[in-house]
């Protein structure tokens, strides 16, 4: 009777914070906040594919494990660990608020984790695998999208054949639009099946070139069926230890989530995103037995890459686009063969893995022209990773990391700390060291490079919640690199530092405001006009308000400064000021999302990013520099039961200029105008 009344009461006091979860999405402006420090952009998409498909199939509460939880970046180990004890101490949760009752659990936490859980009818024979069940339980979705520019870029212009046969790569093979569609059927996580397709701007759809989507990916991965703990057919996503031997992951240590670098997910999980580069095809397994994980894969994909006459791989292209002549020639010109396994001891308390991987590239070398700063890349046809990666925790203690050796000999290890004395209070200490022979092209994970070599570095997060409603968290991250970089011509350092504070309460106010410090090196000249390693630095102060001006009406304002201190202590300024308002009648089946935005900046340095709202699985945070305007409008209209259309409008106006980009993207004219649309049928 006592849990019932708390129940009661908690239902009155969440009332409102949850209608402005649904409303405001903020685990998307987490995302828009990650995608500012993190410069893959690729898998900034798959992830935002991944949280936008599970938001909108949320997962009963009483059904959720722990590997599930995990997969939610802002959910700490002990968040996690308290609320599975929730229900193994107070039995099937009842409603969802009864979230607020875990002392773990602060309002800003729990207003991204509801949109991904409910509770509801719990029944054990829906997790049957039956054909019945597949029939009647399975979930079909249908997703297409079409996205246009209004103004006519460069690329897409008339050229005379004369030109053209001189210089073929001046125009665009194809179409001026963006074209996906994507079919999927889901039985719980337990199987899912899917395919896509998708042409980028410019690629040719319906041209004698080409005929059909740039583009296909399909899968069928299997989950928990008995010592099957899983099996990815098709296209599949691949993640060991913390990402010195594979993965696909994302981390997110440049952003509030500044405790969560650790890579959390092992083994398979399907690849249902357009990213055209960040996936393995082929087959993996993963059979379990009592405590130990066996896993082993292969992968074939084709490869883009300039290759030489001499079977030499020169470089290779990653960005998946294929519109002039050029592109097709570099598409497909090899593929990679990669064959890996890894054996897992998991307990609660403890967990050892092994990794190894080894890849070829169909029989060419890479060889890319030598100079002074990637004397140390990979040069040959074949190459292989080992790695041993470990974990001991408590409930106040973790200790984690990763060593692993490429075929060169070379070592490569990151080792953490993680202390939470309590329940409001966490720190993490982080160690890394990455040789500057060490070669991993599948390796990701905490870094100031782009690949994992030739850096050390000490990282350390605190995060406190001393009051109620607050959060406050900082970290600091001091780097080296030993040998070379591209345009650093010396060994060279750095450093890094955020603090930030967080507000929160349940009728759907929030703030936030956050400092960012970075200073590094690179080349530049001095007084003399000699060129020298010179430091420069950058300044970046953000603040954020949402605010639920009636149960329907939502708005969120936006401001952010930098300072960029260039190398020759010249300093380059730029803002941006931002407002958004969603409005979601209740008696109505649609909603509108309005942003509109001023933004000022010296130059490319001092560039800024916009914020906004965007369509479902279409992930977007465009960077403007100069001086203009933007706005944009997105509309989402439930057509018919399970059947919805949604539309955004959007149009910059630069200020300060007649042309906007450069090359065949080029646009005469101070206005970009594009329009997205989408339609989904779920049955």
């Amino acid at each position: 009777m006592k849990k019932q009344l708390v129940v009661l009461l908690e239902c009155f006091c969440f009332m409102f914070f949850r209608l402005n979860a649904q409303q405001s999405a903020r685990w998307m402006d987490y995302l828009e906040e990650m995608a500012v420090e993190n410069e893959n952009e690729e898998q900034m998409e798959t992830l935002f594919t991944e949280l936008s498909y599970w938001a909108d199939h949320p997962t009963d509460l009483n059904e959720i494990s722990i590997s599930e939880l995990r997969r939610l970046p802002f959910l700490s180990d002990r968040q996690i660990e308290d609320i599975i004890l929730y229900k193994k101490k107070y039995g099937k949760w009842a409603t969802i608020y009864e979230l607020k009752n875990i002392e773990s659990l602060d309002f800003e936490t729990i207003s991204l984790l509801l949109p991904f859980v409910y509770v509801g009818e719990w029944k054990e024979e829906q997790k049957s695998f039956t054909l019945k069940n597949l029939m009647e339980r399975g979930k079909t979705e249908i997703h297409i999208r079409y996205d246009r520019g209004l103004q006519e870029k460069k690329g897409y212009k008339y050229q005379p054949d004369s030109i053209l046969r001189k210089y073929p790569n001046l125009k665009y093979l194809g179409e001026p639009f963006y074209h996906s569609f994507r079919y999927s059927y889901a039985f719980g996580d337990r199987l899912q099946f899917g395919f896509c397709g998708e042409k980028d701007s410019g690629e040719p759809f319906l041209r004698k070139e080409h005929i059909g989507y740039d583009f296909y990916s399909i899968h069928l991965f299997l989950k928990d069926m008995g010592a099957l703990k899983s099996l990815a057919i098709g296209d599949y996503k691949v993640s060991f230890g913390q990402g010195l031997v594979v993965s696909n992951d994302i981390s997110f240590w440049k952003s509030s989530l500044m405790l969560q670098p650790e890579q959390r997910n092992n083994g398979f999980r399907r690849h249902f995103s357009t990213n055209e580069t960040d996936f393995f095809r082929g087959i993996g397994v993963t059979v379990s037995s009592h405590k130990l994980d066996f896993s082993l894969f292969y992968s074939f994909r084709g490869m883009d890459a300039t290759v030489n006459g001499d079977n030499e791989i020169t470089s290779l292209k990653t960005d998946g686009i294929h519109r002039v002549p050029l592109d097709i020639e570099k598409k497909n010109r090899f593929t990679m063969h990669t064959m890996g396994g890894n054996i897992r001891y998991a307990s609660p308390d403890l967990a050892i893995g092994i990794t190894g991987i080894t890849y070829d590239y169909g029989g060419f070398r890479v060889n890319p022209k030598l100079k002074p700063y990637n004397r140390y890349y990979f040069r040959g046809k074949k190459n292989s990773n080992a790695s041993v990666d470990y974990l001991w925790k408590n409930r106040f203690v973790k200790f984690y990391g990763e060593t692993a050796i490429s075929e060169n000999k070379a070592l490569a290890t990151i080792d953490g700390i993680q202390f939470t004395p309590f329940s409001y209070l966490s720190g993490l200490v982080l160690y890394r060291n990455y040789s500057r022979r060490y070669q991993a092209y599948f390796a990701n994970t905490v870094s100031q490079n782009t690949m994992i070599q030739n850096e050390e570095g000490v990282y350390i997060g605190i995060q406190s919640n001393p009051f109620s409603y607050w959060k406050f968290s900082a970290y600091a991250d001091l780097f080296r690199f030993p040998w070379l970089r591209y345009l650093i011509d010396a060994p060279s350092k750095g450093r890094e530092c955020r603090i930030q504070s967080d507000y929160s309460k349940a009728n759907g106010f929030s703030f936030s405001m956050n400092y960012t410090y970075r200073k590094k090196e690179k080349n530049g000249k001095n007084k003399e006009g000699e060129i020298r390693i010179l430091p420069y630095e950058q300044h970046r102060v953000r603040g954020q308000v949402s605010y639920l001006l009636s149960s329907s009406f939502t708005m969120r304002t936006s401001v952010e400064s930098i300072c960029y201190i260039k190398t020759d202590k010249e300093k380059s300024y730029g803002w941006i000021f931002s407002q958004n308002s969603g409005w979601n009648p209740e008696k109505f089946p649609f909603k509108i999302d309005f942003y509109a935005a001023y933004f000022k900046t010296d130059d490319y340095d001092s560039r800024v990013y916009s914020r906004e709202k965007n369509l479902l699985y279409a992930f977007a945070l465009p960077s403007f520099y100069g001086k203009g305007i933007r706005f944009s409008s997105v509309f989402h209209w439930e057509v018919a039961d399970r059947m919805d259309l949604s539309a955004k409008i959007g149009w910059t106006h630069y200020l300060d200029r007649d042309v906007i980009g450069s090359d065949l993207e080029e646009i005469e004219g101070a206005d970009k105008t594009d329009i997205n649309t989408s339609f989904r049928w779920k049955f």
